[in-house]
């Protein structure tokens, strides 16, 4: 029989407010163990989010998957962990010894974790023992065993088994063999716990149900499955791309939604989805298919974004649309593909040699990530340039909850494109790059446009307003000047910038990206401190007017960024110019972990003492 260490008293029961995180090997098979936690808690109406913290190998490295519960509706990661399944021999030291006092561990009995420390609450469990009971494959032992931790962790923090059932069963759909193996493990290990554990973990769940219930009628999706049908619903028609983490299964999804959303009766796909041998090969696919008139997308990540900056400054200089998403990674070079960060911002905003501008759509949710993911077609069509969309690993393969994605209204904005008709009435007086209604966006035709007038030739060297070869100094500036005047107009309509939080004070923040659900809960504990600011998330550069007007409503505003050099505050920096820069102060984080509240928290504050 077990003994169960218990600590000394530290607070009182966490009661839907905590942060699980289950340490395993990667390759073990967790992955099923947690997303039917994750689900169990979300089904008893308390939010949640997931996160899996992986190796960039394929197997054997350590593997943390954490879940935040919190009935306040935060959803960041949390700084502390409250209670650990401690699974892997290699880390279970350090993942113990990280923990606060009052923690609680559940751990593989061999692993002996009780001898590490005496201030937090130890659970352990013969694993081996319990799944040969139900498992008679000594083979399918390793993938079961982890649904003993489901059982035991739903008895110590009071899952309904109901909830947790029906998590398990919709985790493994149509596998009836499976999930009734996989649910025998999850039933020994609540029998287990029960009897040996008798009494419930401080870390405790009850249902919030009815007008309480903060998951009723949402969704939990990844970043990626979000973009990838905002991209389906924008009509995308050609997907080039290359695979690299954490990009990959953004076009994966993609993919699986065209095969089963684009085919005529008959079966045959009316999209065209190429794995192309680098990214510069996928990003000049996705051009060409721009330049024919095919919405076209590509993802990739930081070293892709590299590869592709030639084709990127043609796009940008003979003005064809497409649409670009980076899912940042930590950098520079191959970096750690598998941890996040927000690096690649700077050099996207000016990707391309010579004079090059480039507009940037940034994501703060899931919900954006599927909104952004239809816009970015428009205003690639629109402006006639390539446009990002930058997420991030955090944002991108992580689990979120969300309201369900609305179903777009709006048709499409193709630009300014002539058609036949309208050569006929123009009479065949046109120019590819002439700026005719001042906004330095000229109109263009498609190949297979039947007029003699249509014209699809277009330009990466120097060529004046009709395209033509050109060396002339006055054709060059000219084109400079209006490709400046376009993305200067695309500053009011991209996605504009939103005031979250309105200040009585001096202070204020900007944030972007994913850092924006640390920045909700952070913004709550700062006022705890006396310090309640505004909060302005961009959501796109060029920045709108609403920004400047923004940081010159308050002294002192704090920039947020996911990198070493705060890359967000120096382009904040060069737009405002001197008088307004010098009231941006900037919070960087760059550790590779999704950025939390507490930390944001902590740095501001102390900022504040050193003003």
């Amino acid at each position: 029989m077990a003994t169960m260490s218990v600590a000394p008293p530290v607070s009182g029961v966490l009661l839907n407010d905590f942060s699980l995180q289950v340490a395993t090997v990667n390759g073990s098979g967790s992955q099923s163990s947690n997303l039917v936690l994750l689900r169990t808690i979300f089904q008893m109406g308390v939010p949640i989010s997931g996160k899996n913290l992986f190796p960039s190998n394929i197997a054997g490295l350590p593997t943390w998957f954490t879940i935040r519960a919190s009935r306040h509706g935060y959803v960041a990661r949390k700084k502390e962990i409250d209670f650990l399944i401690a699974m892997n021999p290699e880390t279970v030291r350090e993942d113990v010894l990280g923990l606060d006092p009052g923690a609680s561990v559940l751990y593989d009995e061999p692993l002996k974790a009780n001898d590490l420390r005496h201030d937090v609450t130890f659970y352990p469990v013969p694993f081996d023992k319990l799944v040969a009971g139900v498992c008679p494959d000594a083979k399918l032992r390793k993938l079961v065993r982890n649904m003993i931790y489901v059982g035991c962790a739903a008895h110590l923090m009071n899952m309904e088994m109901e909830e947790v059932e029906r998590a398990l069963r919709q985790q493994f759909k149509k596998k009836q063999k499976a999930a009734d193996l996989n649910w025998g493990a999850v039933k020994a290990g609540f029998d287990y716990a029960m009897t040996n554990f008798p009494q419930p973990d401080r870390c405790r769940l009850e249902r919030m149900a009815g007008a309480q219930s903060k998951t009723a009628g949402k969704i939990i999706i990844e970043g990626n499955a979000a973009a990838a049908l905002g991209c389906l619903f924008a009509g995308v028609t050609v997907v080039a791309w290359y695979p690299i983490t954490p990009s990959s299964s953004l076009c994966e999804y993609l993919i699986e939604y065209l095969k089963k959303y684009r085919r005529t009766s008959d079966g045959k796909a009316t999209f065209a989805a190429v794995q192309a041998e680098d990214e510069l090969a996928a990003c000049g696919m996705v051009l060409g298919a721009g330049w024919m008139g095919a919405r076209a997308m590509t993802s990739t990540s930081g070293p892709g974004i590299s590869l592709m900056s030639e084709f990127v400054g043609l796009g940008y200089y003979a003005e064809i649309p497409g649409v670009i998403f980076d899912i940042q990674r930590v950098g520079p070079s191959t970096g750690l593909p598998t941890r996040t960060a927000q690096g690649d911002l700077g050099f996207v905003a000016t990707l391309g040699h010579g004079d090059t501008r480039q507009i940037i759509l940034l994501p703060g949710s899931v919900e954006e990530c599927y909104e952004m993911g239809i816009a970015a077609f428009d205003i690639a069509e629109r402006y006639q340039t390539p446009i990002f969309v930058l997420s991030d690993l955090d944002l991108a393969m992580n689990h979120w909850m969300a309201e369900p994605f609305a179903y777009p209204t709006k048709p499409l904005d193709r630009g300014k494109v002539l058609r036949a008709e309208d050569l006929t009435r123009l009479k065949g007086d046109w120019a590819r790059y002439r700026d005719v209604d001042g906004d330095g966006i000229g109109y263009r035709t498609l190949p297979g446009t039947d007029h003699p007038a249509a014209a699809f030739f277009t330009r990466g060297s120097g060529h004046n307003e009709r395209a033509q070869y050109s060396e002339k100094s006055a054709d060059y500036t000219n084109n400079l000047d209006r490709l400046k005047r376009k993305w200067e107009g695309a500053r009011e309509h991209i996605p504009a910038p939103i005031v979250e939080r309105t200040g009585a004070g001096e202070v204020a923040v900007i944030a972007y990206g994913s850092t924006h659900a640390a920045m909700l809960e952070s913004l709550d504990q700062l006022r705890e401190h006396k310090i309640n600011g505004g909060y302005l998330r961009l959501r796109a550069y060029p920045f709108a007017a609403a920004v400047r007007e923004f940081v010159a409503g308050h002294h002192r505003v704090y920039v947020v960024d996911q990198n070493r050099d705060g890359q967000m505050f120096e382009l904040l920096q060069l737009d405002l110019g001197p008088e307004l820069a010098a009231r941006l102060r900037s919070v960087r984080h760059y550790n590779g972990l999704p950025v939390d509240a507490r930390s944001l928290t902590d740095a501001i504050v102390a900022l504040e003492g050193a003003k």
